[in-house]
């Protein structure tokens, strides 16, 4: 057995010198557009779980705020209603009357507790801003990990090809990919 393991170490001391450093060299872009293209797939994962998110959350904002409504409208509508009666001009049906109302209008409107209609409203709008921004960054990461994974894919060609100018449009297309995850990132684009 040591043998044998002494004549493969020849073997390759022998090629060795002769081995093509080219190939290596796309080796090694291979690995760092691999490298790039894992960790632009983890930012795009967490653009999708942020998307995800803030949609969940926009509809539990949206879903409270019909229950609002539909609890404001009984409540006006209970406030008219008592105010429809022969004896509405009684005290308690007027305090009743009053309590409907103030109910009413806190449900449209509630800075104390931020639970009103409109500071419900205002709090969807922002839900749907930061869903839609988190949507666009994980297109943007997806178009970034489209571009890597081409690059990836004319190296590989390129060795087995011999075309240096595949390896070249591999380093070109990957750098600017890895260029675009990172803007994406940084949040510049």
């Amino acid at each position: 057995m040591s043998e044998s393991m002494e004549r493969a170490h020849e073997t390759i001391e022998e090629h060795a010198p002769h081995a093509d450093p080219w190939a290596r060299r796309v080796a090694m872009l291979v690995s760092l557009l691999a490298a790039a293209l894992a960790v632009t797939e983890i930012g795009g994962k967490q653009a999708q779980n942020a998307y995800l998110t803030h949609h969940v959350s926009l509809s539990n904002d949206w879903a409270f705020f019909q229950a609002r409504n539909v609890r404001a409208v009984v409540r006006t509508s209970e406030a008219e209603m008592l105010a429809s009666l022969p004896n509405a001009a009684d005290p308690a049906i007027q305090a009743r009357i009053k309590d409907a109302r103030d109910n009413a209008a806190r449900m449209h409107d509630d800075p104390a507790s931020g639970d009103g209609m409109k500071q419900l409203q205002a709090k969807a709008h922002q839900e749907e801003a930061d869903r839609d921004h988190a949507a666009h960054r994980y297109h943007s990461f997806e178009y970034a990990v489209g571009g890597l994974e081409i690059a990836i894919v004319l190296a590989s060609v390129s060795v087995i090809t011999r075309m240096r100018a595949l390896t070249m449009g591999a380093a070109l297309i990957g750098a600017g990919a890895a260029t675009a995850a990172l803007g994406v990132a940084a949040n510049l684009f």
